[in-house]
């Protein structure tokens, strides 16, 4: 049974938190790892270069929306396929605990789960912002009747 009462606050801790987690992936990148050697990862598995900076800007931009609670459905499942992705180019052949060399596939299985959760729950409270108070929400929210 759902507690209706805590749903939201639920949605809302989710939300702060994937966010975060976002923003941290985005900074370690950035400035941790230093944009050098990422890119060097990036490369050495064979992926091209701005897919690097492309995943910088996804995961700065998503996990800003979603700590402000800005179309946090729509950007839940955008942001799902980083995760994914994880999982199939580096992380698949690790195994799937976490702590195996290399990174298992436990912990980016984990987010994809948290991710769709939140989409299924919503904004939550202290949320700037709805889709469907975009003019192209439309396209992509199924609106209510």
């Amino acid at each position: 049974m759902v507690d209706h009462r805590t749903a939201s606050l639920a949605g809302t801790l989710l939300r702060l938190a994937l966010g975060s987690a976002f923003l941290a992936h985005a900074a370690l990148k950035a400035f941790g790892l230093t944009p050098a050697g990422t890119l060097q990862a990036f490369t050495g598995l064979g992926l091209p270069s701005f897919l690097f900076y492309l995943l910088i800007l996804v995961e700065s931009v998503g996990g800003m929306a979603l700590l402000f609670g800005f179309a946090t459905r729509a950007v839940s499942l955008a942001l799902m396929p980083v995760p994914v992705a994880a999982i199939i180019v580096v992380q698949s052949h690790n195994g799937l605990y976490f702590d195996n060399p290399g990174g298992g596939w436990e912990y980016p299985a984990f987010w994809t789960m948290t991710l769709l959760v939140q989409a299924l729950l919503g904004d939550g409270w202290a949320a700037i912002g709805h889709p469907r108070w975009l003019p192209l929400a439309r396209i992509f929210v199924c609106r209510r009747r």
